[in-house]
């Protein structure tokens, strides 16, 4: 036992032979706000918007690469402007085809409502020429490929001017990794 107490005396008392790395003492930085939502999509078509399709109820365009909508009941938590990303289902068995269109979904901002009857959802806008050819050669929007995702997780990961919405995903990602600008991270 004088051994190992010998060992432990010097282990602890050397000069920085255990000293644990900086980022093991940093604190964390604190989480970011998620929520988990029923997942669905839409175009921006007349059949599917209120009034003039090309425009947002924040008044951004209806851009099908970084929009996204929500429902009523997130007003709050989720105002116009926020930046999701989009985790998607939690259960593997969901039956809904995330992992089909999950190439196109990217970060999303949400400058969209939904209709009131709808609560707990984020509705992704897709282009109608996102297509997908499926079994039977039958051509899907991805809108339809995606139906509805029960137990999707979303996360916020900042905040974006309603006006200063950018215009590519690729904008969107340099704005949230920190290479962009008009950003607040919540």
């Amino acid at each position: 036992m004088t051994i190992l107490g010998a060992l432990m005396g010097f282990l602890l008392f050397s000069s920085g032979a255990m000293a644990l790395p900086t980022h093991a003492m940093a604190p964390k930085a604190p989480a970011s706000p998620s929520h988990v939502v029923t997942l669905t999509a839409y175009n921006a078509v007349p059949e599917q918007t209120d009034g003039d399709p090309l425009v947002t109820a924040s008044g951004a365009y209806s851009n099908p690469e970084v929009v996204a909508a929500r429902s009523q009941d997130l007003a709050d938590e989720l105002p116009f402007g926020t930046i999701i990303e989009i985790i998607g289902p939690s259960n593997p068995e969901n039956n809904c085809g995330y992992s089909i269109v999950e190439p196109i979904v990217g970060y999303r901002v949400i400058a969209d409502v939904m209709n009131a009857r709808y609560t707990k959802r984020i509705d992704l806008l897709f282009s109608t020429k996102s297509n997908y050819l499926m079994s039977g050669n039958r051509v899907k929007n991805a809108g339809h490929v995606l139906g509805i995702c029960n137990g999707s997780a979303i996360r916020v990961v900042g905040h974006v001017g309603i006006h200063n919405i950018p215009k590519t995903q690729a904008e969107l990602v340099a704005i949230v990794e920190g290479r962009g600008t008009a950003l607040a991270i919540n």
